[in-house]
């Protein structure tokens, strides 16, 4: 929604600006220079980036518009999740856990968490690393490391998706400039025509520079800036979850395995002591 309200914004104060100055929106309008931009950063983006990288970005940019940040009932979830796991293990034994680990879809525990269900990382995370516990019972700084490993994997990946944005974006006021100087060779071919007509050829060749500058810092930019705000949000929540597993293979007693898991959340998003002790409850109820 943010998203949405910036771009309007953006073109709302441009416009409303250039009106001020009694400028004509009608020069503004130009679709050929829009056809050699757009056309010429689609291209650009396709040649830059593999198959996976480019549909996976397009996908990332929906998400601009529609991803919601890590609420505090998101955390809340992982919290009772692991309280409630860590619970039935110390109760009945580690091998409890199977049931819910390696088929999660069916599980009765997992049911009660759709964010984390419908989140299938954050899922496979979560379950990958019981199994592999469950069957080899790590060392900590083992099991730590090969968390590490995991997550440095599933950031690196994430991370090309924002870069091929940035990429795109920085292309923007070059091919803007591409586009202003075709412009300009159009115009010297009208160079006996009325003042008016090379006005009016001038003014749209110099829109391509104004469109180029205008996609990079007013929407791509902006936009791949968003999808780096997103990746460091997701990346915090896994970092809780392996805090999590860390103080569990230390063989923490579970409430102290979810304190401090609790300590991993950002200050403005941590449920408080007595928030988390009061979820916990309702959950035994």
């Amino acid at each position: 929604m943010f998203a949405i309200i910036g771009i309007v914004v953006v073109i709302g104060m441009i416009i409303a600006g250039y009106l001020m100055e009694h400028g004509n929106l009608h020069v503004l309008l130009q679709p050929a220079e829009l056809v050699i931009i757009g056309g010429a950063a689609l291209g650009s983006f396709l040649i830059a980036n593999p198959k996976k990288i480019a549909i996976g970005s397009l996908k990332k940019i929906g998400k601009v518009f529609t991803a919601k940040t890590k609420s505090k009932e998101a955390y809340l979830e992982v919290l009772l999740l692991f309280n409630e796991l860590l619970v039935l293990a110390r109760k009945d034994g580690l091998l409890s856990l199977e049931e819910h680990i390696n088929n999660p879809d069916k599980s009765k525990i997992l049911e009660k968490y759709p964010n984390i269900i419908k989140h299938n990382e954050v899922l496979d995370f979560i379950c990958d690393n019981f199994k592999i516990y469950i069957a080899t019972s790590p060392e900590p700084h083992i099991f730590e490391n090969l968390m590490e490993i995991d997550l440095e994997a599933l950031h690196r990946d994430e991370e090309a998706y924002p870069k091929a944005v940035t990429t795109v974006a920085d292309s923007l006021p070059g091919l803007g400039i591409v586009a202003a100087v075709l412009g300009v060779v159009i115009t010297m071919g009208k160079i006996n025509e009325p003042p008016e007509v090379l006005g009016h050829s001038i003014g749209a060749a110099l829109v391509g520079t104004f469109l180029g500058i205008l996609g990079c810092y007013g929407f791509l930019g902006p936009i791949a800036t968003h999808l780096e705000h997103l990746n460091h949000d997701n990346a915090i929540i896994f970092n809780v979850i392996k805090t999590a597993l860390v103080a569990f293979s230390h063989n923490w007693h579970p409430s102290l395995v979810v304190e401090a898991a609790r300590r991993a959340i950002p200050e403005h998003e941590r449920p408080s002591f007595a928030e988390l002790e009061g979820a916990i409850k309702g959950a035994k109820k």
